[in-house]
């Protein structure tokens, strides 16, 4: 099959279904790496788009019945939905950010954009309840879909086994990262050669699944206290999203690294990154952390 935008190791099909050629777009759905550089699921969906001569779609929605949701989770990833919204604003690619109003109320969207697109692209993300969905999705959907392993420098496949303690792990990761560190993930992928900007996804999507509106994707507390999560566990003043990731791994390739080796263990010292939410968010790659530490 095709081959483009990714690592063939980091790249697997999650159904049998075939790549619809008359389809209207390529969609990629973020689900995991919700950023707009260094993500070899975008590179991915970037080449699909190209080979196909077909607008590329990204769809990044947010359900309210994850584990612990509340206005603290909620707004850390709307903050990340403003920045790609941003992200993708002046090119060719329709970025569409969709927050559920209440329980179950994205259900059987995915579904309806398969019957448009030409193939859907998804992140390979191994916790949380993700596996799950993307599991469920490969059975409904009408296309092909494929996961993209874009979780870290080392590609999930490459790891023989399940290690019983980290020091095993690091040791095998040692031996093995050299050979995966010439494949490497565009800082900002080139969208100039892509299709026109789909104008719109079709008016029955739009409707019945409405985008988020500004006032959400700015962090208002009125509209975060509209939705049906906790609201006992409040916002704090670190925001998320890849602009504030970049200055966060500013702050720290600049002033703490290099007392890092000293200080991380002593969290009391703040000596250690303060990265771990945007690398769990995705909202920053650890590509782009690797490449600001080599700098």
């Amino acid at each position: 099959g095709f081959r483009g935008g990714a690592p063939p190791l980091r790249v697997r099909a999650a159904n049998d279904r075939g790549v619809n050629s008359g389809g209207s777009f390529v969609l990629y759905w973020m689900i995991a790496n919700r950023r707009a550089r260094y993500n070899f699921s975008l590179n991915r969906a970037t080449a699909w788009a190209r080979e196909l001569g077909r607008p590329l779609v990204v769809l990044e929605a947010l359900r309210v019945d994850y584990p612990y949701a509340s206005e603290r989770l909620h707004r850390f990833v709307i903050d990340g939905m403003a920045d790609n919204q941003r992200a993708f604003a002046d090119g060719p690619v329709l970025y569409y950010p969709y927050v559920e109003p209440y329980v179950g109320a994205g259900r059987g969207l995915l579904e309806r954009l398969s019957a448009d697109a030409s193939v859907i692209v998804t992140d390979d993300y191994p916790c949380f309840f993700l596996p799950q969905a993307v599991r469920a999705a490969a059975d409904r959907v009408a296309v092909r879909l494929e996961v993209v392993d874009s979780n870290g420098l080392l590609p999930l496949a490459a790891v023989p086994q399940a290690y019983p303690a980290a020091v095993h792990h690091r040791r095998f990761m040692q031996g093995a990262l050299r050979s995966h560190l010439s494949d490497w993930p565009s800082p900002a992928p080139d969208l100039s050669s892509l299709p026109g900007r789909l104008k719109a996804l079709p008016l029955d999507v739009t409707t019945r699944w409405p985008a988020a509106t500004q006032e959400l994707l700015s962090g208002s507390p009125v509209a975060l206290e509209a939705l049906p999560i906790d609201h006992v566990v409040r916002p704090v003043g670190m925001r998320g999203g890849s602009r504030s990731a970049e200055v966060a791994l500013g702050a720290f390739v600049n002033e703490r690294l290099s007392s890092y080796d000293q200080r991380h263990n002593h969290p009391d010292d703040r000596g250690t990154s303060r990265l771990s939410p945007y690398l769990h968010f995705g909202h920053i790659a650890a590509h782009h952390v690797f490449d600001a530490v080599m700098k």
